[in-house]
């Protein structure tokens, strides 16, 4: 099965950092960095307000556990946000490439 991973970081560069960490080690065939996410959170019991980064993955879920292992030794934060969701349909021949990307 396909996922996509999200995860949040500090800023644009440590999210590139993460994802060129993830991608590098072929735990993930894409990652997209999106810089000037603004986050609203609790943390330590009251609301927060934060500049970030997001990191959008593409993987399998057979990576997935390595995958978040190394996105939270890459990260900066104490408890990142690192969240996958299934991708229940795509086009076929991106699904092959992220299997290709990544090998069996």
């Amino acid at each position: 099965m396909h996922v996509v991973v999200f995860i949040t970081a500090s800023s644009p560069e440590e999210a590139e950092k993460i994802g060129r960490a993830l991608v590098e080690k072929k735990l993930a065939a894409c990652a997209n960095v999106i810089g000037n996410v603004r986050s609203v959170y609790w943390w330590e019991g009251r609301v927060e307000e934060a500049g970030e980064a997001m990191v959008v993955v593409k993987t399998r879920v057979d990576k997935l556990n390595e995958l978040i292992a190394e996105a939270k030794n890459t990260h900066s934060y104490q408890v990142p946000e690192i969240i996958a969701v299934p991708i229940i349909h795509g086009l076929p021949e991106y699904l092959k490439w992220i299997d290709d990307s990544l090998g069996k």
